[in-house]
């Protein structure tokens, strides 16, 4: 009875590849894609090697990435005073119409003061600039209360709170950034590609609530695909 079961599946996802296979997808929309997912993410040197290499154009100057990419930068270093700077002089109403915005930069500062062991430093911070918009907003203050708990430990990278500190909280909050300024300048704030994996991952789950056995990708970045269940 498994090995009915397994030869079964197995042909399922023989069917699957067949099916796959015959579906045409040409380089030239490949390329377009990663070209498009760099330029949206701001990658300028990427994209500019890119088209070297795939003869494809970008669909915007690639100049105009340079203060984009600055602010990035600015975020990955943990300067977040310098990053609010570059976004008032680049969008000045985009902090001013996007308080939730402004309150993970705010957030990302109070996190490199923890990060610099800057106790007394985060404490006013907090105080000054935070505390009265986490007694206005209940998700606000549980963003806060978590960040705060960081004081609790000697070694805050190792508390249960410690992804805060991890390299991926500040991309985090420079991909949020990034999109709402392209938000602001009227562009796809969301790579095609990204958009492209929501729509799979959205497709398996009714897969998924139907009980319907499929071959599943279970792995995005290896494209692994398991066996039907």
């Amino acid at each position: 009875m498994n090995y009915n079961e397994k030869s079964s599946g197995d042909k399922m996802k023989d069917d699957w590849f067949e099916r796959l296979q015959k579906l045409q997808v040409t380089r030239a929309d490949m390329n377009s894609l990663i070209m498009n997912y760099l330029v949206t993410e701001g990658f300028r040197e990427a994209a500019e090697k890119f088209k070297m290499e795939s003869g494809i154009q970008p669909n915007i100057d690639l100049d105009t990435l340079d203060e984009r990419i600055k602010i990035r930068d600015a975020i990955q270093r943990g300067k977040i005073e310098e990053a609010i700077s570059l976004v008032n002089n680049l969008q000045p109403e985009l902090l001013d119409n996007d308080r939730y915005l402004f309150f993970h930069l705010q957030q990302q500062h109070l996190i490199e003061l923890i990060r610099d062991r800057n106790i007394e430093a985060a404490l006013d911070f907090a105080q000054t600039h935070l505390a009265e918009r986490g007694e206005e907003n209940p998700e606000i203050l549980s963003e806060l209360e978590r960040t705060l708990a960081l004081l609790a430990f000697e070694e805050p990278e190792a508390s249960p709170f410690g992804e805060l500190l991890h390299p991926s909280q500040r991309q985090k909050v420079a991909s949020e950034l990034n999109a709402a300024i392209l938000e602001m300048e009227n562009r796809d704030s969301t790579p095609k590609l990204a958009n492209l994996l929501k729509l799979l991952l959205w497709a398996q789950d009714q897969l998924d609530s139907k009980k319907v056995k499929y071959p599943k990708m279970t792995d995005l970045a290896k494209g692994t695909i398991d066996d039907p269940k």
